[in-house]
């Protein structure tokens, strides 16, 4: 009896064994054949998500755009941080250097187009020791007087050193501006703040810029000036000037200030004249010692 058992369990054994060994060979042979259906995807593909729609991402609005603005007199883009413009873009002739604009009657006002919590105040410049520096001139705009209101709007104001031979300094090169529409069929100039590094004591370079009044208005280390002279035959002319936010001696020629454009590009992290290629016959660009 127990032989008997031992055979049948035997053959049962063998059974199974013929049954798996038979099953696996049809796995291997199925996994050869089709792998997919051996190993399933653990991860959904990507495909298969279902991803959030912009609009849904967006729903409660985004946290900050860039603010462009547009005046009669000038074009900004403006910097809430800093409490102040980027940049700000005139164009200059000679019919919009003349009129009987007068700024006797401006007053320098809040933008309310921006948000209170990013806007500079009058308050803020009383007793800080600087100017309520203008970027795109007022002298610029004779041609309106709308046009010249808007140049004191606080979104084109910078604190500017107030001692009188930077002022001057700084003056001299919006004259310069002016003059060159003389010979040249337009002048464009954007102007804009610059927060340069500096070396400390520890040998390591640092970013420092004081702030004034409760709105935390910065005050630019530097502040350039690009000037582009669209010339009568056609030729673009870059002229790109830096100028540090302290006393400057007035006597120092304003061919000093001339810096490679791509300096400027690197520090304020702007593009100028983007829609004319660096490298075209057209575009002229005057740095240091006039090349």
């Amino acid at each position: 009896m127990r032989r008997s058992r031992s055979v049948l369990l035997s053959g049962a054994s063998l059974a199974v064994g013929v049954v798996l060994g038979a099953g696996l060979t049809s796995w291997k042979l199925k996994d050869e054949a089709a792998p997919k259906i051996l190993y399933p995807p653990i991860v959904q593909a990507a495909s298969d998500v279902s991803l959030p729609s912009p609009s849904g991402i967006t729903r409660f609005g985004l946290p900050g755009l860039s603010q462009l603005k547009t005046r009669q007199s000038h074009v900004l883009s403006y910097d809430p941080r800093l409490r102040g413009p980027s940049w700000v873009l005139e164009q200059l002739n000679g019919e919009r250097l003349q009129g009987s604009a007068n700024r006797q009657g401006c007053d320098f006002l809040e933008d309310e187009s921006v948000h209170p919590y990013h806007r500079a105040t009058n308050a803020d410049y009383r007793g800080s020791g600087f100017d309520r520096g203008h970027l795109a001139a007022a002298a610029n705009h004779k041609w309106s007087q709308k046009a010249m209101d808007e140049t004191f709007i606080l979104s084109n104001i910078y604190p500017q050193v107030g001692i009188l031979t930077a002022k001057n300094a700084w003056n001299n090169l919006e004259k310069y501006c002016r003059g060159l529409t003389k010979s040249n069929k337009n002048v464009y100039v954007c102007t804009g703040p610059l927060f340069l590094p500096k070396m400390e004591v520890d040998g390591k370079m640092y970013v420092k810029y004081q702030v004034i009044g409760a709105n935390h208005v910065a005050v630019p280390t530097h502040f350039f000036k690009v000037v582009v002279l669209e010339k009568y035959n056609g030729e673009i002319e870059l002229r790109p000037y830096v100028m540090p936010n302290c006393p400057v001696d007035e006597k120092i020629p304003l061919d000093r200030f001339l810096v490679p454009i791509e300096s400027i590009e690197r520090a304020s992290g702007l593009l100028f004249v983007p829609n004319i290629l660096k490298s075209s016959s057209n575009l002229k660009a005057i740095t240091a010692g006039g090349k």
